[in-house]
């Protein structure tokens, strides 16, 4: 199914429709490659369902340098999926989960020294790259995935960062592995894309 991220009320309708036939909280996976907008999608959708949302980026594992081993191995090892899954268990069976994040403002490959709490809701928005890896797909009721053209993701990675660097590139190409190789988009159940526009 194709749909466009812009149009909330139907997106919303889907999920609800999806939440409704469980008896338990609803996990939505959402998503796509770095800058297409998913932070910013996932906040609507949790203030327009009450739900709840997971960082995927909270759970980074992949290291500060950068790596020359294949772009299989950093889609691998970018994210701590272990840790997620066990947040994610916490969620789906009601209850608050709590978890340390990666701390992107030092940046030395710690993690905060503070624990990130997240309550429960009866949807979790799910949110970040890997976040419909086949590891955790048993866990996952919707998986969303959303794209913009790439002139457009390239601009808001720039407008974000200011330069894209060599250790950004690594994780872009590690992203591209997953998105053609592992996870291409047949195996989401909703692509969120605008419509294409005649000129």
């Amino acid at each position: 199914m194709i749909m466009d991220p812009n149009d909330t009320g139907a997106l919303v309708g889907r999920i609800r429709e999806c939440a409704r036939e469980l008896a338990r909280p609803c996990v939505v996976a959402l998503d796509g490659r770095s800058g297409v907008g998913k932070s910013t999608l996932a906040a609507h959708l949790a203030e327009a369902l009450d739900a709840c949302v997971l960082e995927g980026d909270d759970f980074f594992a992949g290291g500060v340098m950068v790596r020359t081993d294949s772009p299989e191995d950093r889609a691998r090892d970018c994210i701590d999926w272990k840790r997620q899954r066990v947040v994610l268990e916490m969620l789906r069976s009601g209850w608050e989960a709590r978890y340390v994040g990666f701390d992107w403002e030092a940046f030395d490959g710690r993690l905060k020294t503070e624990s990130t709490a997240v309550e429960p809701r009866p949807i979790v928005i799910f949110e970040g790259v890997y976040s419909a890896r086949p590891e955790l797909s048993d866990l996952l009721d919707l998986r969303l995935l959303l794209r913009v053209s790439e002139p457009t993701r390239l601009a808001r990675l720039l407008a974000r960062e200011g330069s894209i660097s060599a250790w950004e590139r690594q994780w872009h190409e590690a992203e591209e592995w997953y998105f053609t190789r592992l996870v291409p988009s047949e195996e989401f159940d909703v692509i969120l894309r605008e419509p294409a526009t005649s000129d």
